[in-house]
């Protein structure tokens, strides 16, 4: 009777602690997860980003502010992506560069911006317009929770804190092969082939599903040398100002 009374007591305080366990993480399978996180990154509004992009001993960082809806993000941020410190403006699909103050006679007509393509025939677009284009885009969580729904494997899932907030953390991998032509981070056909048709890609998320952080791991297509962007979102719903440069302003 005694023996019984102990395994009785034993599986009532098993049960008190399963209790005050935290839940499990609110997405089995990628699709729900980029869907439930695009829309509330949509319904979040706005907010403040810092990118670190890491390659071997090469590393750039930035800084600025979003906002998001249904008619895509605008952005503007401060990088030392070519060395300098330079403003980039992501507004209605047009992207801006603010261009150092030595070179806008060569390149902008002496006016301080200009603006960007990939496609443009510029020599600063020809230059640089590829590589910025892609770094205003990865800034912009929808693209990567994008390519989480077309080609995203939930690798493994987990409740954490990052920076004192409470998250969802969730490791996936990316099929290249579902993607197409859209492939992480600017790789083209010859360099995924590298990492088995395979992407790591990192997400964080808060109690409300926004995104809190996003990781890249590129380093596979390095042969094991560093090789990462990292995205971190915070102050969510903080007003922005995020403006086209003045039409005068521009190159």
């Amino acid at each position: 009777m005694r023996k019984a009374a102990v395994v009785l007591l034993l599986a009532l305080l098993a049960g008190a602690c399963d209790s005050s366990a935290p839940p499990p993480p609110a997405f089995g399978d990628a699709r729900t997860l980029a869907d439930a996180a695009t829309a509330a990154t949509t319904s979040g509004g706005s907010a403040k980003f810092g990118t670190d992009v890491a390659v071997g001993s090469v590393r750039s960082k930035g800084q600025g502010q979003a906002r998001f809806g249904a008619g895509g993000t605008a952005q503007v941020m401060t990088t030392d992506f070519i060395g300098e410190p330079m403003e980039l403006r992501l507004v209605a699909g047009k992207l801006y560069a603010k261009v150092p103050e030595g070179s806008r006679d060569e390149v902008g007509a002496g006016k301080p911006w200009i603006e960007v393509a990939r496609d443009g025939t510029d020599p600063f677009s020809q230059v640089l317009g590829g590589s910025l284009a892609q770094l205003a885009e990865q800034n912009d969580p929808a693209h990567t929770l994008g390519e989480i729904r077309t080609a995203g494997t939930i690798v493994s899932a987990e409740r954490t804190v990052l920076g004192g907030v409470a998250a969802q953390h969730y490791r996936v991998e990316l099929d290249l092969a579902k993607l197409g032509a859209d492939l992480p981070a600017g790789l083209s056909a010859d360099e995924t082939g590298q990492v088995g048709g395979k992407f790591p890609v990192q997400l964080w998320l808060d109690d409300a599903h926004r995104p809190l952080q996003i990781v890249l791991d590129l380093s596979p297509i390095l042969q094991g040398a560093e090789a990462r962007i990292t995205t971190r979102y915070t102050d969510w719903g903080v007003p922005v100002d995020v403006q086209a440069p003045p039409p005068g302003d521009v190159g």
